[in-house]
Order: structure tokens, then C-alpha cells, then sequence
């Protein structure tokens, strides 16, 4: 069988809005984001959603709380979806460290870690899931380590081709796992 995935971003955050890269620094929803949230709670309501899963970084799990609070869908928070720890450039103006993203896909973040130890960290995330959710639907709500590491797990899409594409929100990414 297979899994279904959903994967979402977290909502606009307040870093988010002022050009920060918060990394593993948690950091809270904007207006915008919060807006955001319940727009994503409406579009995947009736989704045949089994379970959701998000980073426990504050602006994944609130935009999950948000989106799936009221519903009765199981949400799950998983220190694996994370970010990329970006270690003592956590926090640093995203324009600098976007500018760099290809620096440290093999080399880790100053006391951080590489992209792909973060690609590894989510795979092992998925390597948990058919356990329980083999041939369900769940949204995952989490970061770009979390869209790279599906893209590059899933897609074989390269870490490289992944560093140098602009991103572009959209509403959802869907994979299949198995």
C-alpha cells in the first residue's frame, strides 16, 4: 500500500514578514499568518485527511492548531519536521542566508547542521510512518527542510537543483510514499 501526503508550509510568520530566517528559533504567526491558517483549514477540511503531522516549532504547530483544531483529526507534533538548524545563524536576515544555501547542503551550519542532515532527520520521519498510517491520507505542516526532504526522498529531485530554485508558495504538495 501507500501513503498519501499533504504536504503544507507553516503560516506567514512574524520572522517571515521581517526578512528573518528563523531556522529552529521559534517565532509566533503573523495577522497574515493566522489568516493563512484558517484558509488551510477550510481547503483541506473534507480532504479525507487520517492525521496530521507538524514540526513542533511554534509557527508549524499553531498553523496546524488552527487549521485541524476543531476538526477531531488527530494532530501529531514531531521534532523531526523542523526547519534546518541554521545553528548560530538562527535568526540572521533570510537574504544572506538564501544567498548561501549551497554552502551547506554537505556542510553543516556554524554548531547547526547540513541540509542533508535535515533531508536524513525527515527521513527518518517517514520511515515511521506505514507503521500506522499505511494507506491513509495526512497532511504534514512543516518547513522548506521538510519540502526539500520530500522532493529529494520522494521526487529525486537533487539538494542542488532544490538550493538554487526560487520558492514558490502553492496550496499543498502532494506525494506518495511506498
Amino acid at each position: 500500500m501507500t501513503i498519501e501526503l499533504v504536504y503544507e508550509t507553516h503560516s506567514a510568520s512574524v520572522d517571515n514578514e521581517r526578512g528573518i530566517a528563523s531556522g529552529w528559533s521559534d517565532c509566533l504567526l503573523s495577522d497574515l499568518g493566522r489568516d493563512q491558517a484558517k484558509e488551510l483549514g477550510r481547503r483541506r477540511r473534507d480532504d479525507a485527511i487520517a492525521a496530521v503531522f507538524a514540526s513542533d516549532l511554534r509557527r508549524a504547530h499553531a498553523t496546524a492548531t488552527i487549521a485541524f483544531g476543531d476538526t477531531g483529526i488527530p494532530l501529531f507534533l514531531d521534532w523531526r519536521l523542523r526547519e534546518c538548524d541554521y545553528g548560530s545563524l538562527n535568526g540572521s536576515p533570510a537574504a544572506d542566508l538564501k544567498r548561501r544555501l549551497t554552502e551547506y547542503i554537505d556542510t553543516p551550519y556554524p554548531d547547526g547542521e547540513s541540509w542533508r542532515q535535515a533531508v536524513a532527520r525527515v527521513r527518518r520521519f517517514l520511515d515511521d510512518l506505514p507503521a500506522r498510517w499505511d494507506g491513509k491520507r495526512v497532511v504534514v505542516i512543516g518547513h522548506m527542510a521538510t519540502r526539500w526532504a520530500f522532493e529529494h526522498l520522494l521526487n529525486d529531485v537533487p539538494l542542488e537543483t532544490l538550493a538554487a530554485e526560487e520558492f514558490v508558495w502553492q496550496p499543498g504538495w502532494e506525494y506518495r510514499l511506498g
